[in-house]
């Protein structure tokens, strides 16, 4: 088996979906490599060193045309605009596994079907133990979280540790995060590291034990949270009666910090609004919003995907591709995920495709020019319902 690398073509992606040292692994494992050249320069991986490991090289065309398997971090869908050229390069039978984002928009799935080329979506990765060494959405998050500090600390007028000197003491900032899956705890862990007083709220009490073990204080609402976790671990899409309540109680919370970080997100959904525009105006000037969740139209109002705003004297910003910022770990870390969801379907040296793999059926999306996977499927029934129901 070939298995090919592109050059990612999405704008301002650095990221590269494997690096030299996993074509080292698959080689052991018998499978050659071929890389588009300069895919892995943005990401500090230049293509001698592909080479030094055994990597071939070519153009993206010759990629396509000889590789078996393609990996990518952003594949059609995930990149809307500019991935729609490497649709006719694709061929039947042919494997590719990258970030799809499915339930965005599930038409662009059927396109990828109509080339005949088998899809694995990385962001549907099962939520199982036998999974975690897979799970990009974890990895690209751990990420995002870190990033979210330091891109609150540069913003903020002050600094984030105590310090005590001769000119007086100064006191240390304080960082409300709202959300605490991977990317929250990880800003978590990051702004304590850097002195500050944390902490943080999630719908799911479970997460309570996490939260200390950080050394950051878990805020608690008279809400009721009994059905808020699905069974993946996830947060659960809440009622707009209970967001009202969550916001009603979260204003104070808000107001008395000098940072909030928000990680509220929902696949193929826009994400809940939990920061109203009263609680900003609420917030001391010069404090520092960063929403994770800009992306999917954001956790506070005024957010505005990929830029910075003041709104009453309180800077919002709503970074996108935060995971991109630190392209050699996020590539070194996403290039693991590939590699160990490929071989985690590799049997006496050949590719064997099971669907009786909960790993391999989770992350299917085509197979024989279909579209084969469940919950795209009513997505794709869902929309074209609305597409009837609209007379269009």
């Amino acid at each position: 088996m070939l298995i090919g690398v592109p050059k990612e073509t999405f704008p301002g992606e650095t990221r590269v979906a494997l690096i030299p040292a996993q074509v080292t692994d698959f080689k052991k494992a018998g499978f050659d490599t071929i890389v588009e050249r300069g895919a892995g320069a943005a990401a500090g991986f230049p293509d001698a060193e592909y080479k030094e490991k055994g990597a071939s090289s070519g153009s993206r065309a010759e990629v396509f045309q000889k590789a078996d398997f393609i990996v990518q971090v952003r594949g059609y869908g995930a990149n809307p605009e500019e991935g729609r050229a490497d649709l006719e390069l694709l061929r039947k039978d042919q494997n590719i596994a990258a970030m799809f984002e499915p339930l965005d928009d599930p038409g662009r799935v059927r396109d990828v079907a109509k080339t005949g080329a088998r899809a694995f979506s990385m962001e549907l990765i099962p939520r199982i133990t036998r999974a975690q060494s897979m799970d990009v959405l974890s990895s690209m998050a751990t990420l995002a979280g870190y990033k979210a500090v330091l891109l609150a600390a540069e913003a903020l007028p002050r600094i984030f540790p105590m310090l005590m000197t001769a000119a007086g003491t100064l006191t240390p900032t304080k960082v409300f995060v709202v959300g605490v899956g991977v990317a929250g705890l990880q800003a978590l862990a990051t702004a304590k590291r850097l002195g500050a007083v944390c902490e943080a709220y999630d719908v799911r009490p479970a997460v309570r034990d996490q939260v200390i073990s950080v050394g950051a204080k878990f805020v608690e609402f008279d809400l009721d949270t009994a059905e808020a976790e699905d069974k993946g671990g996830y947060a659960k899409e809440q009622s707009a009666e209970f967001i009202a309540k969550q916001q009603e109680q979260m204003k104070a919370v808000v107001a008395r910090n000098d940072v909030v970080i928000t990680t509220a997100a929902i696949p193929g959904r826009k994400a809940p609004v939990l920061v109203t525009d009263a609680m900003v105006q609420a917030m001391a000037p010069g404090s520092v919003i960063i929403d994770l969740a800009a992306e999917r139209g954001g956790n506070c109002e005024g957010t505005e995907a990929g830029k910075s705003v003041v709104r009453h004297g309180v800077t919002i910003i709503g970074p996108a591709n935060l995971a991109a910022a630190t392209p050699h770990h996020a590539s070194q870390m996403y290039s693991k995920n590939v590699r160990d969801f490929i071989m985690n379907m590799v049997k006496e040296g050949k590719l064997e495709i099971s669907l009786e793999d909960e790993i391999v059926e989770g992350t299917l999306l085509t197979q024989n020019g279909e579209v084969c996977h469940p919950r795209v499927q009513d997505a794709l029934g869902s929309s074209e319902s609305a597409e009837i129901g609209s007379g269009s």
